[in-house]
C-alpha cells in the first residue's frame, strides 16, 4: 500500500503542467482559500494579484476579472507562460509558487524560498490526501 501510495503522490507530483494541487496550495496561501473579491494594498483576488502582474499576462478583459478564481488562474497561467513556460509545461510547483511571490525572476530570488516551500507543502498535502480518500474510496487497505 505505501508503495502505490507514494508511487502515486510521486507521479502526481510530477505531471505535466500544474496539478489541481497547486492551484489549492496557491489559493490557500494566497487568501486563505477565500472567494470573490478579496484584496490587500495593491493585490486583489482570490489569488492577490498585482495589476503589473495582471497586465504581463496578456489575458484580456479587466483587473477586476482577477476577483474571479477561474479568471484569475488564466492570469496566473499567461504569466507562467510568458516568464517561465519550462515550470508551467513540467508543473513545477516551487519555481511557479515563487515567480508568483516574486515576479518573473521569483525564482531566483531567497526571499520567494519560504514561501514556495510552504506552497509546495500544501500542494503534497493536498495530493496525499487526495490519494488516501482515491484508495479508500477503491477499498485498497
Amino acid at each position: 500500500m505505501r508503495t502505490l501510495l507514494s508511487f502515486l503522490l510521486l507521479s502526481t507530483a510530477c505531471s505535466a503542467a500544474p496539478s489541481a494541487a497547486f492551484w489549492v496550495a496557491l489559493h490557500r496561501v494566497e487568501s486563505g482559500g477565500r472567494l470573490g473579491r478579496v484584496s490587500w494594498g495593491e493585490h486583489r483576488g482570490p489569488l492577490q494579484i498585482s495589476r503589473a502582474y495582471w497586465e504581463d499576462s496578456g489575458v484580456g478583459g479587466s483587473w477586476s476579472d482577477c476577483d474571479d478564481l477561474e479568471k484569475a488562474k488564466l492570469v496566473v497561467e499567461g504569466f507562467m507562460k510568458r516568464y517561465v513556460p519550462k515550470a508551467w509545461a513540467e508543473g513545477d510547483v516551487q519555481t511557479l509558487a515563487r515567480v508568483h511571490k516574486g515576479g518573473p525572476r521569483g525564482h531566483k530570488k531567497e526571499e520567494t524560498l519560504a514561501y514556495g516551500r510552504r506552497v509546495e507543502a500544501i500542494a503534497y498535502e493536498h495530493n496525499k490526501q487526495t490519494a488516501s480518500a482515491l484508495w479508500g474510496k477503491a477499498g485498497v487497505q
